[in-house]
């Protein structure tokens, strides 16, 4: 099982904060929880899956929905 955290940055969000993270929860599979938080980025996503591979298209995903700005990514390393 590979654990990852990906860091979203939202654009200007018109349609709201609460869509977005509808939106990520929505991502396909892997994403057990996405936070709205205060600070340089907007949410912290927790991703559990089989492999890095997936952890990649997890963050396709995830950059492909409109409004998301810019993600990154760090798997756990433990």
């Amino acid at each position: 099982m590979v654990h990852a955290y990906i860091m979203v940055k939202a654009a200007a969000v018109t349609n709201g904060i609460d869509r977005l993270k509808e939106d990520l929860l929505a991502v396909d599979h892997g994403i057990v929880s996405a936070h709205i938080v205060a600070g340089d980025v907007d949410f912290i996503v927790k991703v559990d899956v089989d492999s890095p591979a997936d952890v990649k298209e997890v963050a396709g995903g995830i950059q492909a929905i409109d409004g998301i700005e810019d993600t990154q990514t760090y798997i756990a390393m433990d």
